[in-house]
This record gives structure tokens, C-alpha cells and sequence, in this order.
């Protein structure tokens, strides 16, 4: 029996999404170019650049076990003002020194392994049976639950002109901009560089790597 064209081809895309457009333009242009059926594994914020990894085809069905993997970022945080969404799009909340660089460290050690942390206004999680950032858009001021986030790696890469520099390295459902607000401040650019064993350096977005050969790489991964 012929497959539908709508399940084929199968695979998954590596892209290394811009700042601007959001991610689901990313997933409708691939799927415009390829007639498959297109998901993703976990998407990125419109200002933020780095690796999505796209899944066409059959692959969609495995959509759950690639949004489970470990995800490393880069990002840049301003530690003297929080925002609304915790990023450079949301409003000022408020403005303070920042911190000294052995108050920064201190702080950085809390928020290594499990934390619990506030989600941001602008996530996707429901809020009363909708999106929290279409409340967020509309005006509609809301309390955010907390949820327990994984920081498996956290280093300080540069301290300059009161803008942290930060590789991180965090299981599924952590936010960047949680852990930029916990220590009072907001990302300035973030940038995903993995998803498990996935690079952003492999990224082509005309390659569809084959489901098989992308299955093979997270059976051996560590």
C-alpha cells in the first residue's frame, strides 16, 4: 500500500531559526516545502535563535520522546532590570544594582539541580483553559504556578558591564527566562545550541535526516 504523501517524507530537520520569526512560521515553511505533516521538539520565542529540531512525516508520532531530551543554551542576562516575560519584549518591572560578582556566583549555586520557579507570562502553558500569552497579550494579569525545572549544567562564562553570560544545560520544561528572573534580571538574547545529541552546527533545513538514523544517534547518546 502506497503511503500517504501527507506521512512522507519521514524524518527529522535541523534548523537554526533567526531572531524574528516565531517557530511556527519556521514549522509551516518546511511543511509548505516538503507536503508532509511537520511538528516540532519544543520551540523557541521569536527573539531567540538557535536549533529547532523539526519532525515530518511519520516522525510526528514520536514527537513526546524528542521533546524529553536535554536542551544547552547560551544566553546573555541583563542583572539590572526584570521584565513582564523575562526577555527583552516584556515590560520593565523594576530596575537595581547588580549584583557583585561573588553575589552572582552565590546566587547561580541556587539555582543548580532541581529548582522550583515560577512559569513565564508569555509560556504556553493553560491558564483557566488558555494560553497564558494570550492573556499576557490581552492585559489579563495572572499569578503563574511554579514548576520544578532540571539545571544539569549552569556556568558563568562572562560578568561585564552587569550582563551575565551563561551555558546552560537543562532537562525538558525549564525556562531560560525563569532562571534569568530568579536572579533579577531578564535575557537579552538566547541563543539553543542542543537538543540531546543534536548541534546547531548541523543544522540544514533542505536535509531531512532519516527517523532511522536520528533514533540511532539518541539510542547511543549518552
Amino acid at each position: 500500500m502506497a503511503i500517504p504523501r501527507a506521512l512522507d517524507p519521514t524524518g527529522v530537520v535541523l534548523v537554526d531559526k533567526p531572531a524574528g520569526p516565531s517557530s511556527f512560521r519556521i514549522v509551516a515553511r518546511v511543511r509548505s516545502r516538503t507536503g508532509a505533516r511537520t511538528g516540532h521538539a519544543g520551540t523557541l520565542d521569536p527573539f531567540a535563535t538557535g536549533l529547532l529540531v523539526l519532525l515530518s512525516g511519520r516522525a510526528t508520532g514520536m514527537q513526546d520522546r524528542f521533546m524529553k531530551l536535554d536542551k544547552r543554551y547560551l544566553t546573555e542576562i541583563d542583572l539590572r532590570a526584570r521584565t513582564t516575560t523575562g526577555d527583552p519584549e516584556g515590560d520593565q518591572l523594576e530596575e537595581h544594582e547588580a549584583p557583585s560578582p561573588g553575589a552572582l556566583e552565590e546566587a547561580l549555586d541556587g539555582l543548580r539541580g532541581e529548582v522550583e520557579l515560577p512559569i513565564p507570562a508569555v509560556s504556553a502553558v493553560k491558564i483557566g483553559g488558555e494560553r497564558a500569552y494570550r492573556l499576557h497579550r490581552r492585559g489579563v494579569a495572572v499569578e503563574m504556578p511554579t514548576r520544578p525545572m532540571r539545571v544539569h549544567e549552569l556556568r558563568l562564562l562572562a560578568y561585564e558591564d552587569d550582563v551575565a553570560r551563561l551555558d546552560l544545560l537543562v532537562g525538558s520544561g525549564t525556562y531560560v527566562r525563569s532562571i534569568a528572573d530568579a536572579l533579577g534580571g531578564h535575557c537579552v538574547t538566547l541563543r539553543r545550541t542542543e537538543i540531546g545529541p543534536f548541534h546547531v552546527d548541523e543544522a540544514d533545513e533542505a536535509r531531512i535526516v532519516p527517523l532511522e538514523h536520528a533514533l540511532a544517534r539518541l539510542a547511543e547518546a549518552p
